[in-house]
């Protein structure tokens, strides 16, 4: 069993703090995905669990096996772990069959179960028959499936992605995700995914890790992240979520609550648990925006951007009750309105950030 127990675990390079009292409870087949701006600490995190750092304080646990404690750490060797590198680390000078089988005799397992293994490994990469081959002589993307069908053939029960897809042009990425998805599926072994891309991690991730400055601001699924961010700084990564200043905030103890918006009382989501409070701030999508009928309830804005996307455009709202905000709005394109004009705007959703 590979699930992962990571508790206060403390890293820091010099004097500058990388990791601060990161915990986190990872279940054994868990796809998880670790997400965050460049400089949060996610990599670190990868690599003090794969042992290639030490950290300065905390646990690391994965099944029965204690990885890192104090006075105590397991060489990367004995780890028991794969890891899929962004530059996809490939000998150069060996053939696919090659690289893909190394682990493998090192191991010393005989030739025969070898070729066994390795077979079946680029059959489950879709790379049949290119055994002989040489990177060289291979795509980003088939060199990505290469790694890929390295680390499957030792069948390992934890496996480490360190942002396997950046290399990668956006169509090759999103033919990579089902790939991924593919191999978590058929090794059925705990992923652990580093990335800087939220479209990456919302797609392939049962539960996302959101770091910032070191620290795990939120673990959650896709789908609570998006609709209940636990703080500003999720609320503002996710998606482009716009955080906006409410008064009087009103819970109802059922998951709503009415707050003041621009001046018009709405019904938002909310934590059952949330206080009462003159001020807050609420989270909202684009999603959660519709436009409306000059003469129906809602607030107005001005439009201050006008931005074509394929099919619909993205509109930048400068409300006229804080012009100091910026809301976002999706519109078919078929009769946009122009820079400056003024429209009507209701609040369909949302969510009462946390207190």
């Amino acid at each position: 069993m590979s699930a992962i127990l990571i508790d206060n675990l403390c890293k820091s390079f010099g004097q500058q703090p990388v990791l601060r009292n990161v915990s986190l409870q990872i279940e054994h087949g868990e796809f998880i995905a670790v997400l965050g701006p460049s400089g949060c600490g996610k990599t670190t995190l990868l690599r003090t669990i794969a042992g290639f750092e030490i950290p300065d304080s905390g646990t690391i646990t994965v099944g029965e096996r204690c990885y890192s404690a104090p006075g105590q750490h397991l060489p990367p060797e004995q780890r028991e772990l794969s890891v899929v590198f962004q530059n996809y680390a490939l000998w150069p000078h060996m053939s696919v069959a090659e690289n893909i089988e190394y682990s493998l005799k090192v191991k010393g397992m005989d030739r025969a179960n070898r070729r066994i293994r390795v077979d079946a490994a680029l059959d489950l990469v879709g790379l049949d028959g290119m055994g002989e081959r040489r990177p060289a002589d291979l795509s980003g993307g088939q060199r990505q499936r290469v790694a890929l069908a390295r680390c499957l053939v030792t069948r390992p029960q934890l496996v480490l992605l360190d942002e396997p897809l950046a290399n990668l042009d956006v169509h090759l990425r999103a033919a990579m995700e089902e790939e991924f998805t593919r191999f978590h599926h058929h090794a059925g072994a705990t992923l652990l995914y580093i990335t800087h891309d939220q479209h990456e991690a919302m797609a392939l991730a049962d539960r996302i890790v959101v770091m910032q400055a070191g620290q795990v601001m939120q673990f959650a699924t896709p789908q609570e992240l998006y609709r209940q961010p636990a703080c500003e700084m999720v609320a503002r990564f996710i998606d482009d979520g716009r955080v906006v200043p409410v008064g009087d905030i009103e819970p109802d103890g059922q998951g709503s609550a009415w707050v003041t918006l621009f001046g018009l009382r709405v019904k938002l989501r909310a934590s059952h648990t949330q206080p009462v409070l003159p001020k807050g701030k609420i989270c909202l999508h684009a999603s959660d925006l519709q436009r409306v009928a000059h003469d129906a309830p809602g607030f107005d804005g001005e439009v201050r951007r006008v931005i074509y996307r394929g099919g619909y455009s993205q509109l930048e709202i400068e409300p006229l009750g804080d012009p100091q905000c910026r809301l976002t709005l999706m519109q078919s394109d078929a009769a946009p309105p122009r820079i400056g004009e003024r429209i009507k705007l209701a609040a369909t959703d949302g969510w009462v950030i946390p207190h």
